[in-house]
């Protein structure tokens, strides 16, 4: 896997699809989500470089991917 970075939304999405299939992403909070991604193995940049506005697309990236699996 590449590494991934805020910038890499899709990427992360479907990692965190493959660890929580069940999970619809809208419900999760974005302090979670937030940890979820930076303690993701392949996560290599700065926690402190995410703005709302990269949460918010990756949340909306794992919908997408939620969605198309359900």
């Amino acid at each position: 896997m590449q590494r991934l970075t805020w910038d890499t939304a899709e990427d992360i999405a479907l990692a965190l699809y493959e660890q929580h299939p069940e999970l619809d992403p809208l419900t999760v909070r974005f302090t979670d989500l937030h940890k979820w991604v930076t303690q993701l193995e392949d996560f290599e940049d700065d926690p402190i470089k995410s703005t709302e506005g990269k949460l918010e697309a990756i949340q909306m990236a794992w919908h997408e991917e939620y969605e198309d699996n359900q």
